[in-house]
Parts: C-alpha cells; structure tokens; sequence
C-alpha cells in the first residue's frame, strides 16, 4: 500500500500554506488574514489524530475579524517534520513560542483542541510573556486532567482504557493505520454527538483524516504525545513539568464544552478554574468532542468574540 504524501494535506481554500521553521524543525500553517505587525496573532492547534484542517470554519472567520490567523500542524503531524523525539510538554510549547516569534510577534492567542489545548496551557505557564489568552475546546488543565482521573471513576472508564492501550509499543501504530485508517473514523464516531456523523460534511472529514493518519510517520508520532504524557509521571522531567504546571494562570481563559462529550466530562474541565481563575466556560448543546466540527458557527462566534475582548 503506497502512503500518501505530506504535502497532500495542503488543501486549497482562503489561505496560504506557509513553512516556518522554530525550535529546530519546519512546521506547516495555513494562514489567513492581515500580516502586517499591528495585527493580533491567532493560532489553532488540533488535537490527536488530527491536523490544521480541523480549523477550516474559524481559520476564515477570525481572519474576516481582522486576526492574522494561522492554523498549525503540530509536531508529527500533517506536512510539519516528525522527528524521532519531542513530544514531551517543555519541547511541544517551545515548538509554539518559537513560532509566535518566527512570525514576528510577541505575543499571540493560542486556541486548542484536546491534546492542541495541553500545548496551550503548557505555552501559556512556560512561556507567559508570549500568550495573551488562551481558547480550549475539550482541553482541561493537565492538572486537572489528572486529579479527574484519580478521582473520578467515570472520567477514569472514558480515557485510561485507550490511554493504556496506546504506551504498547508497535500494535497501537499498526491499529491506527489499519484498513484505510478506519479506527480514526471509529474514535470520530465514537467521542462525537449522535448527529454529526450524519451530517453532509462528515465523509470528507473521515476521508481526510483516515488519509493523514496514514503519513509516514505520523501514527508514531500522534502516539508519542500520549506516552510521554503516562511515562513522565513516574520520571523526574514530569515531575519538573507537573510544578511548572502548578501555578495559577491569570490570563483570559475560555473553555468550551461538548455536552454529549463522551470522553472529556463537564467535571474535569470545571476542575480547570482553580488553576485559571478567570476561566469562562461555554458549554455547547448536543455535540461531543469535537465542539469547533460539529457547531462551527456558535463555536466560532464564541471565539471571535473572545479573541476581540483579550485584544
């Protein structure tokens, strides 16, 4: 079986598909809206699985709104280089600072999705003079995230199965690529409300991501994000990143939630306020995991308005 290429996630539309190259690798974007310095930086980063075009909806919009916008193909993922090491928290957020400056700018809103979001939060705590404010979408505070997990039984049956499954060296690669890429449709269906699986644009976004899974390298690279998150704990660099991550974060923080969200539970993203005080919490109706896909325009309009206030 031939696997495609990375430049065939370069998909046409309002934007332009740029290399920019920080903290020692090239990482894709695709950019909208107005480049000149007195512009505001946004910048959009997908979750596992996943890649830049999850944003297709917002990348336009906040670009109408006057945002230069650029949406992110994290570390191996999509068309940016997937290196053999560097998806641990301290590199993943240096990747992110090093772009706000290779762009020119010294600082920007950072907006995530799930594993997108924990690179939010790490940026904004370990590089705080670059993050003006931060939007997630299903991403609570990696604190939290853990607190939830030890101490809630029903957040523990939603995520510890597949997490566990996937520190397995080998078979979790193979599952991923397997058949076309056919379990990234199943934790599609699965993580996201009843109705978007029926909707029109469904199949092109299946199709897109069961594709992009199937890169060289990029099932590897989705699933060393998720075993450094495990492995670390019992490390002292995890130990060194969960107090780095200990302290409480005094900028803009919007958290919108999925109701029917199946893997990431209301409770856990609540946990988030105490280490973000300020956080303001959007819950969306009748959708799952997948919040910015499955209500783009009630999402979108969230975050326009939030990025407009956090200016």
């Amino acid at each position: 079986m031939t696997q495609p290429d990375p430049s065939t996630v370069r998909y046409d539309g309002p934007w332009t598909h740029r290399d920019i190259h920080a903290n020692g690798i090239r990482i894709h974007v695709a950019e909208a809206g107005p480049s000149r310095p007195d512009a505001r930086l946004v910048v959009l980063l997908h979750g596992f699985a996943d890649l830049w075009w999850s944003w297709r909806h917002q990348l336009p919009a906040l670009a109408d709104a006057g945002f230069r916008t650029v949406a992110v193909d994290l570390r191996g993922y999509g068309d940016t280089d997937t290196p053999p090491r560097g998806y641990d928290g301290w590199t993943l957020a240096g990747d992110i600072a090093g772009l706000i400056r290779a762009m020119g700018h010294s600082n920007a809103t950072l907006i995530g999705h799930a594993d997108g979001g924990l690179v939010c939060w790490a940026t904004a705590l370990l590089h705080p003079r670059l993050v003006k404010s931060i939007g997630l979408i299903s991403s609570p505070h990696p604190i939290a995230l853990k607190q939830s997990v030890l101490r809630d039984r029903r957040q523990r049956r939603a995520l510890l199965p597949t997490f566990l499954d996937y520190q397995l060296p080998w078979r979790p690669e193979r599952r991923l690529v397997r058949d076309n890429g056919a379990e990234v449709e199943r934790l599609l269906r699965a993580r996201s409300g009843p109705a978007w699986p029926r909707s029109d644009e469904y199949p092109e976004v299946a199709t897109r991501l069961r594709s992009a899974i199937q890169i060289p390298r990029v099932a590897h690279s989705a699933l060393e994000y998720q075993r450094w998150a495990f492995r670390s704990q019992f490390r002292p660099e995890g130990h060194r990143f969960m107090a780095a991550m200990d302290h409480r974060l005094e900028i803009p923080v919007l958290q919108i939630h999925g109701d029917l969200d199946p893997y990431v539970l209301g409770g856990t993203v609540e946990r988030s306020t105490a280490h973000a005080p300020g956080q303001q919490l959007c819950r969306v109706a009748d959708v799952g995991h997948f919040a910015h896909q499955e209500s783009p325009d009630q999402v979108t309009a969230e975050l326009i308005r939030f990025a407009l206030a956090s200016r």
